[in-house]
Parts: structure tokens; sequence; C-alpha cells
């Protein structure tokens, strides 16, 4: 069997004493392990560092098997981005996000997020935001997609404030008065609709990684028995850290 395809690496490891597993996010076939022979040579290593986007062929004998990968260098940023603590604390944990999609399950919408990410995470405006907006998308991606276009409890699109931790749905400034203090706070930048290229300050921020954070801990890690992994806190450290430089 064999398949070509891009895909971005998220991580990679040891196999016997020269070859290495590469982990990566592919844009037609979800994400895909596969063994790369000598891939712990200094002259393949560089090429297989997260954060790197690979043309990558997949040969095995079934399908079910790991498979093997020959690898092309497409766009290599790990060399820029592992001078940045942000960009690295943000590599580790988009892969753990992408470690909630199920294996070989494609997901190109996914894919693509993940490298307009890497062109931006050792960015110290844009890193966070795009990381808490990629957080609501597999949210989506597994089945618990949030309601931020319309208020839950009128209909309109206007003074969105509010996320209903039950719902997951967007509730109005007007609407939630009454039970704000048990609603959680939606930042402008996450609503349906709003522009990539906003940049939301420090308090916008906290307020949208303790939101995705309520619905990512309950819906998929507590479902699993785990606790939200030490790579988000890592990057939260590394992001607040970044924003008072």
């Amino acid at each position: 069997m064999e398949w070509r395809d891009e895909g971005l690496v998220i991580g990679v490891r040891r196999h016997g004493e020269s070859s290495a597993v590469v982990e990566a996010m592919t844009r037609g076939h979800g994400r895909h392990l596969g063994l790369v022979r000598g891939g712990r040579s200094a002259r393949i290593g560089a090429t297989l560092q997260p954060g790197n986007t690979l043309g990558l062929v997949w040969r095995a004998r079934l399908d079910e098997h790991l498979g093997a990968f020959a690898v092309e260098p497409l766009r290599l940023r790990a060399g820029r981005l592992m001078g940045s603590g942000l960009a690295l604390a943000g590599l580790s944990w988009l892969g753990a996000l992408a470690r909630l999609l199920p294996e070989r399950d494609p997901h190109e919408a996914v894919y693509e997020t993940l490298t307009l990410i890497a062109d931006r995470l050792d960015d110290a405006a844009l890193a966070a935001p795009l990381v808490a907006r990629f957080e609501t998308q597999i949210l989506a991606e597994c089945g618990f997609r949030l309601d931020l276009g319309r208020c839950a409890a009128t209909g309109v699109a206007e003074n969105l404030a509010y996320v209903s931790p039950k719902s997951g749905r967007a509730v109005s400034l007007e609407a939630g008065a009454p039970w704000r203090d048990r609603l959680l706070p939606l930042p402008a930048f996450l609503r349906d609709n709003a522009r990539i290229e906003q940049r939301p300050g420090a308090d916008d921020i906290a307020d949208a990684f303790r939101m995705t954070g309520f619905f990512l801990l309950r819906d998929l890690f507590a479902a699993r028995g785990e606790p939200l992994p030490d790579s988000r806190r890592a990057f939260l450290a590394a992001a607040a850290k970044a924003a008072s430089l």
C-alpha cells in the first residue's frame, strides 16, 4: 500500500539504533505515524523536528501496519521556532491537542489551521489567540462544538458577552446579566466570524483560555480520566511571559 501527502510534524521518537518514528498531522490522512529509516542521522534528523512541514510517501504491506515514511522537506520552521520558548511550548501543546483526534481520521481543516499557527508561533501577539481558537476547533472536531454566534436566550447576534457552561452556547450581555456569576466570559475574538487579525488584550486572552479550558477538561480530558496536560500550563505561562516583555 502507498500514499503521498504533506504533513506537519507534531512528534518524533527514537526507534532502534538509527531510525525514528515520526508523527505528523497530514492534509488528507489525518494524524499518522510512520518509521523513517536513518531518521536519527544528523542529515535527516534536523528535517524531522516538530513544526516542519514534510512531503510524505507512506508505504506498508497492510493498511493496519505502522509503515514507513519517505520524507522530503517542504517548509522547515523548526530552526527558527527553537529560538522561542513560546513556540516550543506551543508545539508541545498543539501536538497534545491533535492527539485528541483518532489516528488516521482525516481532518483537513485541522491540518490547515495547524500550518497557519506554526508559521506564527513565535509571534507573541498572535500565538495565544490563535491557539485559543484552535482549542475551540478541536472541541468541534471531537463533537463538542461551541455555539458562539447567537444568544441562546434571545437569538440576537449582538453584544454576546458570556457562554453557558451547561450548553456551550453564547449569551448576550443583557440576557446574561442576572446570571453573570454563573456564566463564562466570552471574549470578542472568539465569537463566530471574528477577524483572525484581531489582536485581543491580556484580559481577553485570559478569559478565552479560562473558557476553553473548562470545556476541554469537562468534555475531553476528564472523560478519559485525565487532567488538563502540563503542556497547556507551560504554554500559558510562556504566553504570559512573552506578553509582559
